[in-house]
């Protein structure tokens, strides 16, 4: 008896320690169910270092979150308080920005290098800290130093209140989606070049899914991403665009995706073949396996407007695999499934018919309503400029003593050094920036047109300001200066809606009767069309310096920025509070 009870034992010991163990995708929902209603502190730790990562055949070192590449995924609740400590162990100064969190009174946690805050330096720390307010959906995580964040990036997801009722179908499971750049070089050595020679960078090596440049890259086959599912069941897609320089489609052969979701804000259900992202753009989309049994390639491609010298794209589309229970597990070669049909890589015809497409639930709207009278309005042009550079042998210009360069308004955006820009303004310290940028261009023309006479912008730390609780109003409009593209524009601290968008120049008096002021999507970056415009609207209800910039970091590099200073109201709950005491120095 007592050999068959220690028998029985052993049996189910082993039993239980040869369960499989799960799977990353596993984990991650676990966690999520694991969260208890809110609200809760969440505490977090994030260490800056050094991985090793192989791809297409080669092993580099690069900087990870916790030695993860894409960097871990957080889990909050709506209502939750967010304690988050980094510290820093690689050889660059580093930030984290938490993109599209509002961070309502809380804009020392924001991240973007030398406007909230200076980098944290080798061997220091800083705690973000800051609640969720009136948020839940897909956002993300980054770097906001130089081009960090190729690699510092990871998934921010913040659960509805455990009581709330979604505006759509409960779906059986979800899976995340980063589309991603991979390059074999240093990517702070691709950026460091391109600014030094004035010309255009490097393109990367591949794209990416999960960090996997998939089945048609070298070295990449067995590696490729798998998401599992069966038939019959309907799945959330949770994807982020955290590549560099380049928009993309996404496409699922054979499956329709419903747009649920964009940049944390819910939409009208849009069902589409093709997904279009710009960087620092979120999607949430419905997907139902009702397809045979089988494999099926999940695949993102650049799309990329027309201009006579853009820098070359990865041609090669990076894929995923969506496989059903019971399809078999291994592929023979890298062209054993099809691929998706995509648009031409630069069909700005069909990215403009997806983005009109969404519309906004304003029922469900992040704590603010669409403004429908405006107290002040801007034109703010974005473009290409140029800037003598007698070191410079740049061959696709001109004259190749030019360097390229960007701007909002002719003025291309010079980073503080001293302090940050938000300390600058709290302790009044003079001669960080000024306050004057312009709400209107300096050089006006027909936008669209001829290009202007004079491409070259000025330089400077131009801050614009605004009263607390003013209503917003920006037309950011593309230029024929040097040449067109499509610009991703994100704004730090609010979101806002996007009320209209065209191709041309905008004209006030056509223009504005045609926008959106009944469902509009709110967003917390805007594809702006190339050759073409993009309307937003927002109110200024939270105190603190907001940058916003273009999303392609080159171009942020090249000075295609600038920060809103949202000015103080009446009472604790519209004054910004004092900077945290680790805060870090210049």
């Amino acid at each position: 008896m007592a050999t068959n009870t220690i028998s029985f034992c052993i049996l189910f010991l082993t039993m239980i320690l040869w369960q499989p163990m799960p799977t990353i995708a596993q984990k991650r929902l676990y966690a999520a169910r694991s969260l208890a209603e809110s609200p809760q502190i969440r505490k977090f730790n994030f260490k800056v270092q050094y991985a090793n990562a192989t791809r297409l055949c080669r092993t580099k070192s690069l900087v990870t979150i916790n030695g993860q590449f894409p960097g871990p995924t957080m889990y909050v609740r709506e209502g939750d308080t967010v304690i988050v400590k980094v510290q820093n162990k690689v050889d660059y100064n580093v930030t984290i920005h938490w993109h599209g969190v509002r961070q309502f009174l809380s804009a020392w946690a924001d991240g973007p290098s030398y406007v909230t805050q200076c980098p944290i330096q080798k061997d220091h720390s800083f705690t973000h800290k800051f609640k969720v307010v009136e948020q839940r959906g897909t956002l993300f995580y980054h770097a906001h130093v130089s081009w960090l964040r190729a690699t510092v990036h990871g998934a921010f997801i913040m659960l509805p209140k455990a009581d709330a009722v979604l505006p759509y179908p409960k779906p059986a499971d979800e899976h995340l989606l980063y589309l991603g750049e991979w390059w074999n070089r240093n990517v702070e050595d691709v950026i460091a070049e391109s600014l030094r020679v004035g010309g255009a960078y490097q393109p990367s090596d591949a794209l990416t899914i999960n960090g996997q440049p998939g089945a048609l890259y070298n070295c990449s086959l067995s590696d490729t991403t798998v998401f599992n599912v069966v038939k019959g069941k309907t799945y959330l897609l949770r994807i982020i665009n955290a590549a560099v320089n380049f928009q993309l489609y996404v496409s699922v052969v054979g499956h329709s995706l419903t747009v649920v979701e964009v940049d944390a804000e819910y939409t009208k259900p849009y069902t589409t073949n093709t997904l279009v992202l710009a960087p620092g753009q979120t999607t949430n989309v419905l997907l139902t396996a009702d397809q045979e049994v089988g494999q099926y390639l999940i695949s993102a491609t650049v799309f990329s407007p027309p201009n006579p010298i853009f820098v070359p794209f990865p041609q090669t589309p990076t894929t995923a695999i969506l496989r059903y229970e019971g399809a078999k597990t291994v592929l023979s070669s890298p062209t054993e499934l099809a691929l998706p049909k995509f648009p031409l890589f630069n069909d700005s015809v069909f990215a403009a018919g997806f983005t009109t497409s969404l519309k906004g639930l304003s029922t469900y709207s992040s704590g603010f309503d669409l403004p429908l009278k405006v107290d002040k309005e801007m034109l703010f042009t974005i473009g290409y400029a140029l800037q003598v550079c007698p070191t410079c042998n740049v061959t696709f210009l001109p004259n190749p003593h030019l360097r390229m360069r960007t701007s909002i308004n002719n003025v291309s955006f010079v980073e503080p050094t001293s302090a940050s820009l938000m300390e600058a303004y709290y302790y009044n310290i003079s001669g960080v920036y000024e306050a004057d940028f312009p709400s209107d261009p300096l050089y006006p023309y027909n936008y669209t047109g001829t290009a202007p006479s004079n491409p070259f912008s000025v330089y400077g730390t131009k801050v614009k300001v605004l009263e607390f609780g003013e209503s917003v109003q920006i037309v950011f409009q593309d230029t024929s200066t040097t040449f067109f593209e499509g610009h991703p524009i994100h704004l730090h601290g609010t979101n806002f809606f996007v009320v209209g968008e065209g191709f041309g120049t905008f004209d006030p008096i056509k223009d504005t009767p045609k926008l959106n002021l009944v469902d509009p999507p709110s967003r917390n970056t805007v594809g702006v069309p190339s050759g073409g415009w993009a309307a937003i609207r927002f109110k200024a209800v939270n105190p603190g310096m907001w940058f916003m910039h273009c999303h392609f970091d080159i171009h942020t590099a090249w000075g295609m920025s600038m920060a809103f200073l949202v000015k103080n109201g009446h009472g604790m709950n519209e004054t910004l509070p004092p900077p945290p005491s680790d805060l870090p120095k210049c």
